[in-house]
């Protein structure tokens, strides 16, 4: 029988320290287990008489971790950020490791031996040291902000408050999975309308450089000092202006999409273009319900955690994604406060469906306000794809409609002078 130091979590989430005799790590895991404890660590207990001094934690060595050269290591603005999907199947791996019964250190180590995406092995690496030395894993993971967000640190801490770390894990996984899932939506219904466009603007391009210059030549050539039509010249301007002018054009471009980012980067340029988007023609539909489903979603997930719902709310404003968004959760945030519902002030802001609203009072009223918002995610989830589906329809016929009067005004705009011009001859 051997012995193992372990460190685990009660049920109030207390840490206790302990050392358990077993025949292998699984057992004494298991033999934690059955005394209602959640271990975070456990490790065989050796080389102590040697030294005369007791291990390190009591800890056997670990496999050791690659060690990553600090003397070539890029700025952390520089460093590529690990994707959503990249976490979530990290997340997803680490739950069913935990769920399995293995201890957190050990399956962070097994993770780290497949993991092949450099920022997140770097995480790894860190995170393992980390709670190998005694730190919590929400602790470790609060190391890493360009990884792991607010969000994710937030339900690990209240996970390990409760001892559910592997059924917290779970739920951030399946949150992911479904963000994901919306967004792999929207961008598959977006990829034809996109491509349709890039390849409209490079035939436009093609013609005003290209094509529309020779017509000119013919043009001058041929009409004998008399003056073309109003269309035709107006087309003719235009191609003179892309030819010579395509780098005031180009720096427009650049500095329309810089002034942008300048701008969504000060609180009231970020709410004006907010506020834009939400009331924008065909697409404010479309964001207002992502942002209500996000809102559901994230306060639901958070609150069934066990996150208290103050700081969950908190949590949900700094994740919007939208400031109108921010403002009405902060308004939500300080009416709890004060002691009020949560559904009064969400009423009030004017952001809110009045449906949602319902469904939130409702959630108050029987104590079940976190099923009930994640059942409004699930709805607005559904809304959210049949709006896409729906504006993708639309989409398409209005650009083909744009395009085909664009193309055939061109086409008109020099035909009209070449005719002209031949019946004149024919004459």
């Amino acid at each position: 029988m051997a012995r193992f130091r372990y460190i685990a979590m009660d049920g109030k989430g207390a840490e206790v320290e302990g050392v358990i005799e077993a025949g292998s790590q699984n057992q004494a895991v298991s033999a934690i287990r059955t005394q209602g404890l959640f271990p975070t660590r456990v490790a065989e207990v050796g080389g102590a008489a040697k030294s005369g001094k007791p291990a390190a934690g009591g800890a056997r060595k670990a496999t050791p971790a690659p060690k990553s050269n600090k003397g070539l290591a890029l700025p952390a603005f520089l460093k590529p950020r690990v994707k959503q999907k990249q976490l979530m199947v990290f997340t997803r791996q680490l739950a069913t490791l935990i769920e399995a019964g293995l201890p957190l250190l050990r399956g962070l180590r097994i993770l780290l031996k497949q993991e092949k995406t450099p920022g997140l092995r770097e995480a790894l690496v860190g995170m393992g040291e980390a709670v190998e030395s005694g730190g919590t894993f929400s602790e470790a993971l609060a190391a890493y902000p360009r990884t792991f967000d607010k969000l994710y640190i937030n339900m690990v801490k209240a996970g390990e408050a409760g001892g559910l770390l592997d059924t917290v894990l779970v739920r951030l996984a399946e949150f992911m999975e479904k963000s994901e899932r919306i967004k792999g939506k929207v961008k598959s219904a977006m990829t034809y309308p996109i491509v349709v466009l890039v390849a409209a603007m490079g035939i436009l391009g093609f013609l005003m450089v290209f094509i529309i210059p020779k017509f000119a030549e013919i043009f001058q050539g041929l009409s004998g000092g008399k003056g073309l039509p109003p269309l035709t010249q107006f087309v003719i301007n235009i191609s003179d202006t892309v030819a010579q002018r395509w780098w005031l054009i180009l720096g427009l471009g650049f500095g329309a999409v810089a002034l942008f980012k300048a701008l969504k980067k000060t609180p009231r340029g970020a709410l004006l273009l907010d506020r834009v988007s939400l009331k924008a023609p065909m697409f404010g539909s479309l964001f207002r319900k992502t942002a209500v489903a996000r809102f559901a979603r994230t306060l639901g997930t958070l609150m069934s955690s066990g996150v208290p719902i103050l700081q969950a709310l908190m949590i949900v404003r700094d994740t919007a994604g939208n400031q109108v968004i921010s403002n009405a959760i902060q308004s939500i945030h300080d009416s709890v406060k004060e002691g009020e519902s949560v559904a009064m002030p969400m009423e009030a802001s004017g952001v809110f469906p009045g449906m949602v609203v319902s469904m939130v009072d409702v959630g108050e009223e029987t104590g079940a306000l976190p099923e009930m918002l994640v059942r409004v995610a699930n709805g607005y989830d559904e809304e959210v794809d049949m709006a896409v589906e729906g504006l993708t329809s639309i989409i398409e016929p209005i650009m083909i409609v744009v395009l085909a009067l664009i193309i055939g005004t061109i086409v008109i705009a020099m035909f009209v002078p070449l005719i002209s011009i031949i019946s004149e001859m024919s004459g």
